[in-house]
């Protein structure tokens, strides 16, 4: 984090990001924690939390584009596989609709057009 870096980087957690674990706790909660100042990215740099986006129109640094969009695919198919487990409270079409979503950021942060 010493050099000054232009590029706008994805969490290297960006399907379960802090941000979204934070949103949901105020929300249900009415807890809000303090956001990171710095946070690990894809590319394996540590950088201010400000310089994050999950937005596949925002991201500028390209091996975090590469990252993003494999931890997409990937979710995207564990969401398929654990919809057909036995007992799952998550329907297979419910999980189509997730993975599918996932997938179109996938195709964003490849910058094709979904």
């Amino acid at each position: 984090m010493g050099e000054y870096d232009p590029h706008i980087h994805v969490e290297v957690k960006v399907v379960r990001g802090e941000a979204a674990v934070r949103n949901m706790l105020a929300a249900t909660f009415g807890l809000a924690g303090d956001l990171p100042s710095a946070v690990a990215t894809g590319c394996g740099l540590r950088v201010p939390y400000a310089m994050t986006s999950p937005r596949p129109d925002h991201v500028t640094c390209l091996p975090c584009r590469e990252h993003a969009r494999s931890e997409h695919l990937r979710f995207a198919d564990e969401i398929e596989r654990l919809s057909r487990l036995p007992g799952s409270s998550v329907t297979p079409a419910e999980a189509h609709q997730a993975a599918a979503r996932h997938r179109a950021l996938a195709d964003g942060f490849s910058g094709r057009e979904g």
